[in-house]
Parts: C-alpha cells; structure tokens; sequence
C-alpha cells in the first residue's frame, strides 16, 4: 500500500459534486478508464453489485456525474460535470447501467466493460474513500492500481524477456509479471511511461496531485509511531505535519506551506459565493447562509461567540457544495465544510492569516493521515462516524494548533472529538448529501471547537488517539448496511425523505438531463 498524502488523500480533491467518494473517485476510475481504451470509447456497461452502497446512490450522489466526466477526460472542478450525462450521449458513447449479484466485498465498486470498433477492455475499481481509488483487475488479471503512477501495461508472450520490451534496469525495479498461461502482462509502474508504442501497449496516466513513489520511507505512520520519533521535543504538529509530506512527495517545507495556503484560498472564495447566494434545482435545501449572515449582524441571534461565525461558515461551504461549486473534500465532500469552515472562521475572530490557516489545516491533515492509515473515510464502509467524525477529531486539532498550543494537546482534542462521535450513522434525507449532513458537519465543528478548548484545559482524554480509530473501526464493522449511505435506513426512509425524493426525481426527468441548473 502506498503511504498516505496529505494531499491525496486527505485535503483534497478540489472537485465538484455531492460526494468525494462518489463523484471525484468515480471520476479517476473514469480517467483511467478513457486511458485503457486509448481515449475511444463507443460503448460502455457500468455494473453495480446489488448488495453495494451505488445501486441506490449512483445517480443521486453524483456517481453517474464523475464517472462520465472521468470518460470524456475531465478534470474533478469542471464546470461541465453536471451535465456529464449529455455529454456523453453527444460523445456517442452508449451507455448501460446494470446492477448484478456478484458478491463485490467492498460496497463501492464499479465495474466496467468498455469497447470501441477495435477492442473490449474490463477493469474493476473500488473508491475508497475521500476520492481515492484502487483499481483491482483489468481484463480478468488482478493487480492494482492506486492512480499516482504512470502505469504501462505490456500484454506480451510468456517467454518473451523483459529486456527486450525498451525497459531500464531501473524500470525492472518496479516491474510486476502477471502469468496468463501462454502470455503474459507486464505492469511498469514508474514516474514516466516506458516501452514502445504498439497495440499490446497501454498507457495509463497518473490521476493524483501527489504522485506515488516506490520505496518510500516515511518517519511515521500513526500517532504512537509519531510520539516516539519526536519523543520529549514537542515539536508541534504541523511541523510534524510538514516532515511527513516532505518524505511522501518529496517537496520542500515552503512547497508544503503555499500547497495549502492554496487550498485555503480556494476555500475563502467557496466560503463567500456560499454567503452571496447559491442556486440549483436538485437539492434538497435552498440558501440559508446569506439570512444566518444577516441575523448576526443584527445581532438577533444568541451570542455564541466565534460559534456563530463557524455554523456560518460550515452552512455556506455546504450549500456551495449542494450547487455544484467548487470546494476541497476534506476529508469527504459530505464532511468538507466542518474542518475548514472551524479553522476559517475561528482564524479571522482571532485576526490569524492564510498562513497560520495553512499551518492549522495541515495540522489537521496529519490527524488525518493516522485515520485514512488504519481505516477509512468512506461512509459507505464507516457510517458517518467515518466522515463528520473524523472532520471532527482533525478540526479539533487544528484549532489547538490556532491557539498554539501543543502538540500533545492537539492530539488530545483530536481523540475526545473522535470519542464522541462514534456509532454516528449516515442516512441522507432523499439520498442528497445535504441533511442531516449540514448539521452533522455543524455539530462536528462545534464539538471539535468544545474538545479544543477542554484540551487546552488539560483535559484527559484517556483513550488514544490510535486506539479511537480501530474503536471506530470495529464499530463500523457491525453498524448496518441500511445506515452506510446507502438510503436505506435513519432518516433518509421517513414518509417526509421520500416524499422530496419523488419529488425531485420528477424535476429531474421534466429536465430531461442528469442534473440542471
């Protein structure tokens, strides 16, 4: 398994759509995909395993969306995705969506026959959570894919030597030799492509920002691990944070800081289009953040302090979420608004810049590096714990980091956050990644805001943070199908759910397209 990025796999992607695991995952699986075929594509049969989480979320929850926009080439932020689906009819790409009983262990995988005048391909891929992905077979062979690397696949006969086929000694090193009786398939991972040009030749591009890297040796990979590296030095935790990014991607420590000073900006201007006014037809919650805005001036709502500048800020991310604006999954799309709207918002009530902004996000990241290392983000695996909670616990953290204080009690506000969030189940109201979602992520910064200050208190958290995870972990494994995001459970089957369901369903279909404005 490759180490996790920051960047990755935990602040990231900056995308369109409802959901990371959804939309942006689906996407990449798109992207590589078009590659496999050469980027012709006439045909296309998508197949859902009827025990999984997508057949009853793809369309709704934006997988439909990413998926034709990774086959037309797309990037995740394309103003175009909504309107993915008639794209690709106008592409002349057939489309057929099938749900099958084929026992996939993991509830997000697609599976996908493509074809065009020349050839048939077949690959299998999971979204793992947070728009990270895996692909797990392609044409029948298993192998995997986790998008970070130039992937070359070499489909040759099973004596033909290696050395003949254009490749380096150093290409050798990262080699992989799938026997298939008679023949054989060579995958070349490498920072480039290699190999000559040819019909049993193909070439599939990278589709992370970080890409990955063969023998990386990483200062640490859980929080005990990190505590025992920096021993009694109390290094705080977006240094620690800046040290494990360089050894992943081999950046320099100013690279790191204006990587999320970037994504900061980005989500500033998510945070004011949010508070201007959004509009789009299918959802299930009109702007509301322009009148929380307006009350708070006034002063007509109840003092709650910098709270109120957060529940705020949290509201107008996820209503410009809801619109098909862009944000930063971070961790997910469905629990992208509590950490930054936090760090955001509590950084301008205390007059801090996009720098520290930056420093507190990345402290977060780090927090999140230790969850998506032992676990998940993915609510289709986790319930929602998986995703408000760990905003939660990485909010939490960074806000210490706001504050300045240190190291160990970052990581203490990050286990009570965690702690308290366990069991939350994920149940979207009409299968929209809408609500409870706004107030879970509401709730989630809100605990991470209370955790914060009893850390800086001195506060005991008595559970380590390592062990909160795996304590998530084993919740998750006996919590429910029908409340993992598949619409299946809590709220989203009240007689009120699927009433707006219907409803938008018939917006939908008097459209005529996947999604309208």
């Amino acid at each position: 398994m490759t180490a996790v990025s920051i960047f990755n796999d935990v602040i990231g992607p900056v995308m369109r759509g409802p959901s990371s695991s959804h939309c942006a995952a689906a996407l990449r699986i798109g992207r590589l995909a078009r590659d496999l075929m050469d980027g012709e594509i006439t045909e296309v049969l998508v197949e859902f395993d009827r025990a999984g989480s997508l057949p009853t979320t793809h369309d709704s929850q934006g997988s439909d969306m990413g998926l034709f926009g990774g086959l037309l080439g797309w990037e995740a932020d394309d103003e175009r995705l909504p309107n993915s689906a008639q794209a690709l009819a106008e592409a002349g790409i057939k489309l057929r969506i099938k749900t099958v009983d084929v026992g996939d262990p993991h509830p997000n995988t697609y599976r996908l026959t493509l074809k065009n005048s020349r050839e048939t391909h077949t690959l299998i891929a999971i979204s793992t959570g947070g728009g990270m992905i895996e692909v797990i077979e392609i044409d029948g062979v298993a192998l995997r894919m986790d998008g970070g690397y130039h992937e070359t696949l070499l489909w040759c006969d099973a004596d033909t030597p290696v050395c003949t086929l254009g490749l380096s000694d150093a290409d050798k090193s990262v080699c992989i030799t799938h026997n298939l009786g008679d023949q054989q398939l060579i995958q070349v991972k490498s920072d480039r492509f290699v190999g000559s040009d040819g019909s049993s030749v193909k070439r599939l591009s990278p589709v992370l920002p970080v890409p990955s890297r063969q023998n990386l040796r990483m200062p640490f990979t859980s929080c005990a691990a990190m505590l025992e590296h920096d021993a009694d030095q109390n290094t705080p935790l977006w240094q620690l944070a800046i040290e494990y990014e360089r050894a992943r991607g081999s950046f320099t420590e100013e690279e790191v800081i204006a990587k999320m000073t970037d994504i900061v900006r980005i989500l500033r201007k998510s945070i004011a289009s949010g508070i201007a006014g959004t509009s789009y037809e299918d959802r299930v919650l009109n702007h509301q953040s322009g009148r929380f805005a307006e009350m708070m001036q006034k002063g007509r709502l109840l003092d709650g302090g910098a709270l109120n500048r957060i529940i705020l800020y949290v509201t107008a991310i996820m209503e410009v979420k809801s619109s098909m604006g862009v944000i930063v999954a971070a961790p997910t799309a469905g629990a992208c608004a509590a950490l930054p709207g936090a760090v955001i918002a509590m950084a301008e009530e205390m007059g801090k810049d996009e720098t520290e902004m930056a420093k507190a996000m990345l402290a977060a990241g780090l927090i999140g590096v230790f969850i998506a290392t032992r676990w998940t983000f993915a609510a289709e695996v986790g319930g929602c714990q998986a995703e408000g909670g760990s905003a939660a616990c990485m909010a939490a953290a960074a806000l210490v980091t706001l504050a300045g204080g240190t190291r160990d009690e970052a990581i203490a506000a990050a286990s009570m956050a965690f702690q308290s969030m366990l069991g939350l189940i994920c149940d979207p109201i009409a299968n929209r990644v809408e609500a409870p979602c706004l107030g879970k992520n509401v709730m989630a910064a809100s605990n991470a805001l209370s955790c914060a200050n009893m850390a800086l208190a001195g506060y005991d958290p008595l559970i380590p943070l390592d062990e909160v995870i795996d304590a998530a972990k084993a919740v998750s494994e006996r919590m429910p199908r029908e409340h993992r995001c598949t619409s299946l459970g809590g709220l989203a089957v009240t007689p009120t759910s699927l009433e707006i369901e219907k409803r938008l369903a018939g917006l939908k279909k008097g459209c005529g397209t996947c999604a309208c404005h």
